[in-house]
């Protein structure tokens, strides 16, 4: 069900991105005036600016909608697993692995010297 949403919430984004690059600035009604107007009599004689800022609105309501729906979806979905990085506590428990500050006598921990040539 979740991905059914997921979906529709996808389409309705690309759809609204689509309407909302055909709609026309407000600018451009000066155009009309040097002939660009004519051709957009097919969506009557206001033009196009009625049918796709309803349709548009339509479609944000939509995606509103979706949005809200997959909030509820994941807000039920329960709790998240604790993410970040473990304490060093946390991990030397786990693991049982000597650190660093484990002061052990078996361990030879003295950095090698080189030997002076004394010529």
């Amino acid at each position: 069900m979740q991905v059914a949403f997921l979906m529709i919430h996808v389409a309705i984004a690309i759809a609204l991105v689509v309407l909302v690059l055909l709609q026309q600035g407000k600018g451009a009604d000066a155009g009309a005036s040097f002939g660009g107007g004519a051709s957009q009599t097919v969506f009557g004689s206001r033009g196009s600016g009625g049918f796709l800022s309803k349709f548009t609105a339509l479609l944000a309501a939509g995606f509103f909608a979706t949005s809200l729906t997959l909030a509820y979806f994941a807000s039920q979905a329960g709790q998240a697993p604790e993410t970040g990085i473990p304490d060093a506590k946390v991990v030397e428990q786990q693991n049982n692995v000597p650190t660093l500050d484990d002061s052990s006598s078996d361990m030879d921990n003295t950095a090698p010297v080189l030997e002076e040539s004394g010529s």
